[in-house]
């Protein structure tokens, strides 16, 4: 039996990789499990409260617990805990991993505990912050006030759960914590189905989806935590240098952050100042352009930056500027398609997946709009998660928080601009994309300016290639789908057939029309 000290650097260079690759498939696979009920979730709740003012209330009752999660749990918290834990877990032994996650979780978990007690008692005074645009409704106030209160708790919930999943990622347990999400889908739909329909305000069976999911997941990944014996165990005073110095980290994580967040929520607070419906329009556009944007983007990501780390680390500079151009294109080949595919049947989209009693023709063409708005920056959102892993895997963190600033600074003022301009919830899209193609312009002329990055030979053709390719694609979808309104009056089999030709007939008209003008496995497999 060969002894792991036997091993070639080689063959354990090799294992590492295949691991990484592993890691990645497993998290991709996962998350696409997550966006598919994402989408089922949206299609429950567009079909059984469209957009009510309940549907409204409920959007930005979940706006302020989810910017406070990814300000402590997912964002700021995972980098600066994440590197300490790997530290810890190769320099010490288990037990004081053990002290460090028991400290962690005691001063986060106390933190948060303080804040949700003070969000709950005084939530009528943060729902006027940002559902001001609500206050002259006094029925609709009043429930978003109702609502704040049983969803805030799951900001607790959910930061011991980041806890939990940063453990177990940096013990090499990524299904766990990839699968986890799911859970809130899974919730929000039997609570649509199976609550609502017993309540006298039937869109507070949302309200209470979201905090029995943060329940769920917590619970769900204890276990797991308990057979590598590092189940946290809340302790205060554990492990204060630890604790001491993951809070240091996090300052400048968390102003990173939050700058993205404020801008998230003065989305929100402009949208609650426009027409009833506002909120619900940008949403379900919204999640219609998330979804090539979470399984592509996000899957490339998770692919590149190890790789591009590797490169960076080996001092192969050629070899990290194939890499990225590499991913540039493949961004390129998925985002260009995707994005004209949204304009061009948004319509159709939206009457297949929501329409119905509680999801009017109004509601389409309005959520429509905004879907053409988000789908205009569908490109840079996938290309910013590509740039800035350039910086990230040369140790540079701090360029992308700068560019970053200045992306979000522009949005506020376009929100502002647009919405002054009357361009109503379509122009907080149309600043949303407009930005991120700031923000990706900025990390490409920083990654060239510093010699990360360079357009290698082949552009021209693969751009007139993919030009071409998406141009059959359109035409293929203008034809086949025709006058949209059409859609309406049929059934809903009839509109599931339809859509079904138009996605399985555009993708394979685009495919073949790229390799029929010379594009090859090779120039995209890596």
């Amino acid at each position: 039996m060969e002894d792991e000290s036997d091993q070639s650097p080689v063959k354990a260079k090799a294992e590492k990789e295949g691991g990484l690759l592993k890691a990645s498939g497993i998290t991709g696979s996962m998350t696409m499990v997550s966006r598919v009920l994402g989408l089922a979730r949206d299609i429950v709740i567009a079909r059984l409260f469209g957009t009510s003012d309940g549907a409204d209330a409920f959007f930005v009752a979940n706006k302020i617990p989810n910017f406070l999660r990814r300000l402590f749990a997912e964002g700021a918290f995972n980098q600066a805990f994440v590197p300490v834990l790997s530290e810890y877990r190769s320099q010490r032994r288990l037990v004081d991993v053990q002290q460090l996650v028991n400290g962690v979780a005691a001063s986060l978990g106390g933190i948060l505990a303080v804040l949700t007690a003070v969000v709950v008692l005084l939530a009528p005074y943060v729902a006027f912050v940002l559902g001001y645009g609500y206050t002259d409704e006094a029925e609709k106030f009043a429930l978003l006030v109702r609502m704040l209160r049983i969803t805030f708790p799951y900001l607790l919930l959910i930061s011991m759960t980041a806890l939990c999943s940063a453990i177990l990622n940096s013990y090499g347990r990524f299904a766990v914590p990839a699968l986890t999400p799911a859970l809130l889908n899974v919730s929000l739909i039997l609570c649509s189905l199976l609550l609502a329909p017993h309540l006298q305000v039937p869109e507070l069976a949302l309200a209470w989806g979201v905090l029995m999911a943060g329940f769920a997941q917590l619970l769900f990944q204890l276990p797991w935590l308990g057979r590598i014996k590092l189940l946290p165990i809340p302790r205060p005073g554990a492990d204060r240098e630890g604790v001491k110095r993951i809070k240091k980290l996090m300052v400048p994580a968390l102003f990173g952050v939050s700058v993205t967040q404020i801008n998230l929520l003065l989305d929100t607070f402009i949208a609650t100042l426009l027409v009833s419906g506002s909120v619900s329009w940008l949403y379900y556009s919204d999640r219609l352009m998330e979804l090539p944007l979470g399984i592509f983007g996000i899957a490339i990501a998770i692919v590149v930056l190890p790789s591009l780390s590797r490169k960076h680390a080996e001092k192969s500079l050629a070899d990290f500027q194939e890499t990225l151009d590499w991913a540039f294109r493949l961004v390129c080949l998925i985002a260009v398609p995707a994005s004209c595919a949204l304009i061009l049947i948004a319509e159709p989209l939206l009457v297949t997946l929501f329409q119905n009693d509680n999801f009017d023709r109004n509601d389409v063409l309005r959520s429509a709009a905004s879907l053409r708005a988000y789908s205009l920056g569908l490109l840079a959102f996938m290309a910013v998660k590509i740039f800035a892993p350039g910086y990230y895997a040369r140790q540079d963190t701090a360029s992308p928080v700068r560019i970053g600033i200045i992306a979000m600074v522009s949005n506020m003022v376009m929100n502002v601009t647009f919405y002054l301009a009357g361009l109503a919830h379509v122009g907080l899209a149309l600043a949303t994309s407009l930005a991120a193609f700031l923000n990706a312009g900025l990390l490409l002329r920083g990654l060239h300016g510093e010699g990360a990055y360079r357009f290698l030979n082949g552009w021209g053709i693969f751009l007139l290639r993919l030009l071409l390719a998406t141009a059959l694609m359109g035409l293929f979808l203008v034809v086949v789908s025709g006058d949209w309104e059409i859609w309406l009056d049929w059934t809903l089999s009839a509109k599931i057939v339809r859509l079904s030709l138009l996605v399985v007939g555009g993708i394979t008209i685009y495919t073949l029309c790229l390799f029929g003008a010379g594009l090859r496995w090779r120039d995209v497999y890596r």
